[in-house]
């Protein structure tokens, strides 16, 4: 736990204090002064000046969605050479474009996207609620997101219990059915009950089975906590309340569900595995000006207010690692302007230990409701935005469908002028982890470089060093060509930089090798 210091299919936006709405969806810690290896170490290398167009650390993910077979599969029953052919696309897609992590769903709806033995298979494999698909998918996702230097962040919804509101349509085994009384219909589907003890023991216990037994880098919420507001609807959780809710006002109450769920997972998934990130999305704007003078100089629905989801508790408890706010509108929107949230945000993570991302709504491109839309270098002008608050460590994009369609040609427009280099992601010193030793045996033949690996690299760093000769890398990625998790690469001419990075991405010092 931290010290706190002094995401999705339909999340709905309402934009102004009236009904009207939008349809959304959701250089520290590197080896001392690396240095270069030939037969033996050199000095170090001198310091540069950062290129601010290169930064060395940055996230940049994008979501998978899974429910109603969003981003993957395409659709339920492909085989299962299908359903890995067409996530190896995502991933190439993601890796043209020098992304460094994925948000894969594994848990849309009480389901499981892996195997289990405390929740059914999800219907979005096979069309079939808890058929077995003959295969566990998860490794397979995991293993092919390693493979291209990437973090693998499994994304789990807590609440949602079905997206039909009838526990007779469920399997067997399913816990909604097997527990009724967890539940509570709203909207025509089916919730758990945030505010009963045994439900919060369930979705721990599901994510800390899942984080022991698969080799997961992070635990991500989107922003489904309380459900978004159905006019004429009442989600009655009076009995809970009646029992649980100790003197607190119904809403307080209902934040301090979701507070306690949060913690209690926070510290589950660091009991497991001390390096597994958890972070949450939450809707990107915690409150207007109108409802608290902290809030943002906004006018749309308030996730505080709305769907009980307060945000700055989970950063100032410390109960996350990272905070990524949902912040799918453009520059200058009326109701909800960008530049002001990405603001907003970054004062309410400085000096804290929760590292803050930005999710970006990249599903939005080409919408006709607001034209700045139409613009093809509007993501790519929000990330200049980010760039410039000390306290943004990168982005994720929603979803993964338009990542591969490229709409406008705002992906590559995107990579292009922002990701030109690879990043390394950004450390998490309280994850741990420390840098491995640098690679050894490093030598060049027949233009692929090699050598011998590293005990406790995940990946490695490879740099080819421009024709002066200078040595940049410890300031930024200028010269950082690409992240590999073999022991080999295949190289031009040049001179080249080689080192060793841990699971969480502590660099080692650099070895030295000349190609051609």
């Amino acid at each position: 736990m931290r010290t706190g210091r002094p995401l999705l299919a339909a999340a709905t936006l309402a934009v102004a204090t009236t009904a009207a709405a939008y349809v959304f969806g959701p250089g520290a810690g590197e080896s001392p002064a690396a240095s270069r290896t030939k037969t033996a170490m050199a000095a170090p290398a001198a310091a540069c000046k950062a290129d601010a167009r290169h930064p060395k650390r940055e996230l940049r993910g994008v979501w998978i969605a899974t429910t109603q077979n969003i981003d993957w599969p395409s659709k339920a029953g492909l085989s299962p050479a299908r359903q890995r052919a067409e996530y190896v696309k995502i991933l190439d897609n993601a890796a043209r474009r020098h992304l460094n992590a994925v948000f894969v769903q594994v848990r849309p709806a009480s389901d499981a996207l892996y195997k289990s033995s405390l929740e059914p298979w999800s219907q979005y494999l096979t069309g079939t609620a808890g058929k077995d698909p003959g295969w566990d998918p998860l490794p397979f996702l995991i293993d092919e997101a390693h493979k291209r230097g990437m973090e693998f962040h499994a994304w789990f919804n807590p609440y949602r219990a079905s997206y039909g509101d009838s526990t007779a349509k469920l399997p067997a085994a399913h816990p909604a059915r097997k527990h009724p009384g967890w539940t509570v219909k709203y909207g025509g589907r089916l919730y758990y009950n945030p505010g009963l003890p045994a439900v919060r023991r369930h979705v721990t216990k599901v994510i800390t089975d899942v984080v022991s037994r698969y080799d997961l880098d992070g635990v991500h919420f989107d922003d489904y906590f309380y459900p978004y507001p159905v006019a004429g609807a009442k989600f009655d959780d009076s009995a809970a309340f009646r029992k649980h809710g100790k003197g607190k006002k119904l809403a307080d109450w209902r934040r301090d569900n979701v507070n306690t769920l949060v913690a209690e997972v926070d510290k589950a998934v660091h009991d497991t595995k001390n390096h597994v990130k958890f972070g949450i999305s939450p809707f990107g704007i915690w409150r207007n000006t109108s409802n608290d003078p902290s809030g943002s100089k906004t006018s749309g629905m308030s996730a505080y207010d709305s769907i009980y989801a307060d945000a700055r508790a989970w950063i100032k408890s410390g109960t996350v690692d990272y905070v990524l706010p949902q912040l799918y509108w453009p520059r200058g929107h009326r109701l909800a302007d960008y530049t002001t949230l990405a603001r907003w945000w970054a004062r309410e993570v400085k000096g804290t230990d929760v590292q803050l991302y930005i999710g970006h709504g990249l599903y939005r491109v080409g919408a006709d409701d607001d034209k700045a839309w139409k613009k093809p270098g509007e993501l790519a002008a929000q990330v200049g935005v980010n760039r410039k608050l000390k306290q943004v460590d990168g982005s994720v994009y929603f979803s993964a469908k338009q990542l591969v369609s490229d709409p406008l040609g705002s992906v590559d427009r995107l990579a292009g002028s922002r990701y030109g280099r690879p990043a390394l992601p950004p450390l998490m010193k309280e994850r741990g982890g420390q840098a491995p030793a640098p690679p050894s045996g490093a030598k060049a033949s027949g233009g692929t470089l090699s050598w011998t690996a590293s005990e406790g690299a995940r990946a490695y760093a490879v740099y080819r060093l421009p024709k002066s000769g200078k040595d940049c890398h410890t300031s930024d990625a200028r010269d950082l060509v690409a992240v590999v998790s073999q022991p080999s690469y295949a190289a031009k001419d040049g001179t080249y930089l080689v080192t060793s990075l841990d699971r969480l991405y502590n660099e080692s010092a650099a070895v030295e090798v000349k190609a051609g």
